[in-house]
């Protein structure tokens, strides 16, 4: 009797313990590999996930978010080895152009894209053991658009952010409504830009020295030629440069840094193949830190 008791109370503290057991140590993910996975709360929505074979607790996250060709598998899959080396949980949403026609301002029609993340950033932190308090964010084209949108609306949820070659900027100018200028928009309800926030957050941007061409997924609006320059290198350029003025102004020193890639045009692939994008996302976000 007094054995089968023990044995009871030992059953019952091993299944209380696997219910309290950390995500992290439950043997439901596997490590190593890219996986594709469906939000829990929402079976429609798909992100891809990496959890490298080391890091416990705590674990930084990195996000990747695709342009508008939406190849986030291929983000998934380059960029895994990084995410390997470092020792970070990487994410790779997907936002599908029927749900998210405008991801790349946010989400001012459609879905909200940033909510979105948000809420696949806490599944997978949930999921993994991993942190949430601070992201770190790369973007390609129209994903670096949602990029560094998204860090200006978020700016205490961003640690570092790299953009690969957007093709036009929300700068950080009161007087121009969003997305040109951080003037709230009604399209955006219950966002705020509040710049003594988001010019504390060290950014990269990178564009191929060949990518200086105004193809048809470039914006070409008069108004974003005269204000930002006609093409993304310009465009680029512009962008850190006022970054930098409105973080000294403000008596911040803040890194903004501007880097060409090698032999790149603009494309993700040939950025990542020729351009050294992976290795030069992967030293300013985490070599530092």
């Amino acid at each position: 009797m007094m054995w089968g008791a023990v044995l009871m109370i030992l059953q019952a503290s091993y299944a209380t313990a696997m219910d309290i057991m950390p995500p992290r140590l439950k043997p439901a993910l596997e490590r190593g590999v890219v996986l594709q996975r469906t939000l829990r709360t929402d079976t429609r929505q798909k992100y891809f996930l990496y959890v490298p074979q080391r890091g416990g607790n705590s674990t930084k996250i990195f996000v990747t978010v695709h342009g508008i060709s939406r190849n986030a598998m291929e983000h998934a899959r380059k960029f895994s080895v990084f995410a390997e080396k470092f020792g970070v949980v990487m994410i790779a949403p997907y936002f599908p152009s029927e749900d998210f026609p405008d991801y790349q301002r946010l989400g001012r029609k459609g879905k909200r894209a940033d909510i979105m993340l948000n809420e696949i950033v806490s599944e997978v932190s949930e999921l993994t053991g991993a942190s949430a308090r601070k992201l770190y964010l790369f973007g390609y084209s129209g994903g670096a658009q949602f990029v560094h949108r998204y860090m200006l609306a978020y700016p205490d949820r961003v640690a570092k952010a790299v953009l690969g070659a957007p093709g036009w900027y929300t700068f950080p100018n009161p007087a121009l409504k969003y997305p040109q200028g951080i003037r709230e928009s009604r399209s955006l309800p219950q966002i705020q830009f509040d710049p003594s926030k988001f010019l504390n957050i060290p950014v990269c941007v990178l564009v191929g020295e060949k990518d200086n061409q105004r193809d048809a997924e470039l914006n070409q609006s008069p108004q974003i030629d005269i204000l930002q320059g006609r093409t993304r290198i310009e465009r680029g350029q512009r962008w850190v440069d006022e970054m930098i003025s409105q973080a000294r102004t403000q008596g911040l020193s803040t890194i903004y840094a501007f880097h060409l890639l090698p032999n790149s045009p603009h494309s993700f692939s040939m950025s990542m193949r020729h351009g050294g994008m992976g290795e030069k996302t992967f030293d300013f976000l985490f070599s530092a830190e």
